[in-house]
Order: C-alpha cells, then sequence, then structure tokens
C-alpha cells in the first residue's frame, strides 16, 4: 500500500485518536482491535518489511519516529507494533534464520489485511530466556509436522496475533533450539487470559498455551544445538529503539500535558498561574533536558543503524538503560509538581507513571545490561 503521508505523520494523526480510547482500553484492560485496523488502512503494518515483499522498508529512525508517536497516544498499541516491526527487521537480515518463503508470505499477509506476529519466549519457569537456560516448550516431529507443546507467558498481542515465532526446543535426547513458526489459530492454541498488570493494561499479554499443535516442518526455523544460540546484536540496537521511542513519547504525553496544567492552574493565593514561579520554571528546565537527552541518544542510536553500523550489545544496554531511567524520571517530576492532580484518574498522568514504568522489565533489564559494559570495562572473565 503506498502511503498517502509520511508514517510519521499518519502515526500523529493516528495516536490522537489512539489517545481519546486509551482511557477506556486502560480502565478495563480491553484490547484496541480497532486501532490495528486503523493501522493497516494507513499502511503502517509492513512498514519495516522489504518492499519486494510487499513493505515499505523504512528506515530505523522512521520506525522510531512511528512507534513514538503511537506511544504517546496509546503505548500498548505501539508495544504490539513494535513487535511487528522488529520481526520483520530480523526476517530480512543476511544470514536470518527465516526461509524466505514463509518471511514474504507473513509480510504479504500484513500488507493485506489485519495480520501481526510476535515472538513467545519468556515461560513461567525459566523468566527471560536472555539470561540462559532451556525452554520447557518442546517440539516433537512426526510425520506430519512439528507438534509443540508448553506455555508461553507476557504474549504480547495474544488477542490479535496470527502468527507465533515460538521459541522452543525438540525433544531429542541432546536436543536443538530453535524458533517454531505457529498459526495462532491452530487447534491445541488456547489463550488464558492472566494479563491483568500496573501499566500498559491493553497489551493482551496473555499467557498462551500450546497442546500438542501442530505446525508444518519447515516451520521450524534456525535450530541449534542448546546453547549455540547466536546473539542477535542488531535487534537488540533496533529495539532500543523502538521500544525507547515508545516510552520517550509516554513522557513526552506526560510532558505536555504538565505544561498545560502548569499554565492553566492558578490558585488563589498565587493568584498568577504556577507557570510562573521560578521553582516551577527549574524543574520545567529539568524535565526538558531529560527529554533532550533521550531524543538525542535515540536518533544517534538509529543513525548508527541506518548506516550499517555494527552497535555493542553493551552500548545498545547502556542506552536502553539511560533512556528507560530518564523516561521514568521525567513522569516522576512532572508529577512532583501537581500534588493530588497528578494522582487523580480523571487526569492522564497517572496513567503515563503505570505505563512508563513498564520500560524497565524489556530486555536487557538494568542489571543485566550495566554488568555486561562494566565487565567489559574491566576486562573481567
Amino acid at each position: 500500500m503506498k502511503l498517502e503521508m509520511s508514517p510519521g505523520d499518519a502515526a500523529r494523526t493516528l495516536a490522537a485518536e489512539f489517545g481519546q480510547r486509551a482511557v477506556a482500553h486502560d480502565r478495563d484492560g480491553s484490547f484496541p482491535h480497532a486501532n490495528f485496523a486503523d493501522l493497516q488502512r494507513a499502511g503502517l503494518l509492513a512498514l519495516a518489511a522489504p518492499r519486494a515483499w510487499g513493505g515499505q522498508q523504512v528506515s530505523v529512525a522512521e520506525l522510531g519516529e512511528v512507534i513514538g508517536a503511537l506511544g504517546y497516544g496509546c503505548p500498548a498499541t505501539a508495544l504490539v507494533l513494535s513487535m511487528q516491526y522488529l520481526q520483520q527487521r530480523q526476517m530480512a537480515r543476511p544470514g536470518t534464520f527465516w526461509p524466505e518463503h514463509l518471511a514474504r508470505q507473513l509480510v504479504q499477509e500484513a500488507a493485506a489485511g489485519v495480520s501481526l506476529a510476535n515472538a513467545l519466549r519468556v515461560e513461567p519457569e525459566l523468566g527471560t530466556p536472555a539470561r540462559g537456560g532451556l525452554p520447557a516448550t518442546v517440539a516433537r516431529r512426526t510425520p506430519e509436522g512439528w507438534r509443540l507443546s508448553g506455555r508461553k507467558i507476557y504474549s504480547t498481542g495474544a488477542p490479535i496475533l496470527r502468527w507465533y515465532a515460538v521459541w522452543a526446543r525438540t525433544d531429542d535426547a541432546e536436543p536443538q533450539v530453535g524458533t517454531f513458526l505457529v498459526r495462532a489459530d491452530s487447534p491445541g492454541v488456547q489463550i488464558e487470559a492472566s494479563w491483568d498488570h500496573l501499566g500498559l493494561r491493553a497489551s493482551g499479554s496473555h499467557d498462551v498455551i500450546l497442546d500438542a499443535v501442530l505446525t508444518p516442518l519447515d516451520h521450524g526455523m534456525g535450530l541449534v544445538p542448546a546453547g549455540a544460540q547466536p546473539r542477535d546484536t542488531s535487534m537488540q540496537a533496533e529495539m532500543t529503539v523502538l521500544l525507547g521511542a515508545l516510552y520517550s513519547g509516554v513522557a513526552l504525553a506526560a510532558r505536555d500535558w504538565l505544561l498545560s496544567f502548569l499554565r492553566e492552574r492558578t490558585p488563589a493565593s498565587l493568584g498568577a498561574p504556577l507557570a510562573t514561579l521560578p521553582r516551577v520554571q527549574e524543574a520545567v528546565g529539568r524535565i526538558e533536558a531529560l527529554r533532550l537527552s533521550n531524543q538525542r541518544l535515540l536518533a544517534s542510536l538509529a543513525r548508527d543503524l541506518d548506516a550499517g553500523a555494527q552497535v555493542p550489545l553493551a552500548d545498545s544496554g547502556l542506552i536502553k538503560t539511560l533512556v528507560m531511567r530518564q523516561a521514568v524520571e521525567l513522569v516522576q517530576e512532572a508529577l512532583a509538581l501537581t500534588s493530588n492532580h497528578g494522582l487523580s484518574r480523571r487526569n492522564p498522568l497517572e496513567r503515563h507513571l503505570r505505563d512508563v514504568l513498564c520500560g524497565r522489565v524489556h530486555t536487557p533489564q538494568e542489571d543485566s545490561a550495566l554488568v555486561l559494559a562494566g565487565r567489559g570495562v574491566l576486562g573481567a572473565v
């Protein structure tokens, strides 16, 4: 689909409406299906995929702009779309484990309708696979194909996904580990509505249960001996740009609401808007420093990626840590200036605070990023 306006402009236009819907979706934890129909009509579901497959193949910087704009309006929608873009970027990477015919099929489906994919990796016993260990989800080779059984948690976008990229191990004596592409509507798939979080309540990050789910043999991808999986440095850096943009978008929404509040709020004891107080101006200056720092960090990282640079894991991990810290700090600074008003559910600031706190849990978590960077500097084994 040819876009009628730039992706960023299209996202900003949609974000205004998504922001109106976000209040109700947050209150009841419902999934924003209508948002994705709008994204598809705007031509934004295959934005990260190669043009040869039916995508738009835009830059990392443009993807970050789209996700940041949507994060301003509805961060849950932005999170699901971020995962779609990361899968599309991985499909097209040189040396990818994705067979071209499967990657092309998923992109063409996304270009033609509401079709989304996400990786299902986290498990109850294991937690995040970034910290090591074998998945409990098992793929058994049968004459008709692979049969997968297991439970995945925090499966973002579960109510709308058409495809799962399931991280699992084979049942061999010496198991191999890889990704198994599964249709979400396959017999044996069950979604357990377990997502009831403080923030990003509309992301539909439920449990997905697989009970002997059948998928073709060629849908088992990138199988390697356990422990031999390569680290995808590009994907982590791209994830830092997209998720950093998302939570910076949440922080920007908080900042913009704060500015309106400070300009309009006129206590009787002061006789002038709060915005006229020097201490308030100083605090807003600190907020601007945080906003600018995140903007510059993410823009620099996106430029490096678009120029073909290989960004070390330690660098992208530190940038992710700094951006998430600063996004949270920005919203907390805004809250400190608004007293009870900021905590009232009739105002959006308390929702922005709950949402921005979720940025800390994405891989790599802060402790892992700092240990990796510290070990590298110290030369420790």
